[in-house]
């Protein structure tokens, strides 16, 4: 199957004078996403070659812990449904879902009142 047309996901990183990332801004112009600002990232791509996967995980020095806590729950939350509509594997999904609302209580992410 021959490809038909290319897409572009962009990432630009401004760095301070230690290479710290300072700024991150991401454009996915068949998204309609241009220049977007963002705080943190995780990039994995799996290696076929190598059968192993290649990451690049970053953010900005002033991304805030709570923040960051949040980011890594969401992750998990998007991994078992991404995992789910890959493999149809629910039993592993639900425990997935289960680890993150695990993380979630011991990060205290959500008060008492259900926020």
């Amino acid at each position: 199957m021959a490809v038909k047309l290319n897409s572009e996901i962009r990432i630009t990183v401004g760095l301070d004078e230690n290479r710290v990332p300072e700024t991150l801004h991401w454009d996915a112009t068949d998204g309609g996403i241009n220049h977007e600002k963002a705080k943190a990232m995780m990039l994995s791509i799996w290696d076929d070659a190598s059968n192993d996967t290649l990451r690049i995980d970053l953010w900005t020095k002033d991304m805030p812990m709570d923040d960051m806590k949040r980011f890594y729950h969401q992750t998990f939350l998007a991994m078992a449904d991404s995992f789910e509509r890959a493999t149809n594997e629910t039993a592993i999904t639900a425990d997935l879902r289960d680890f993150a609302a695990h993380f979630a209580d011991k990060m205290k992410l959500f008060s008492k009142s259900g926020r």
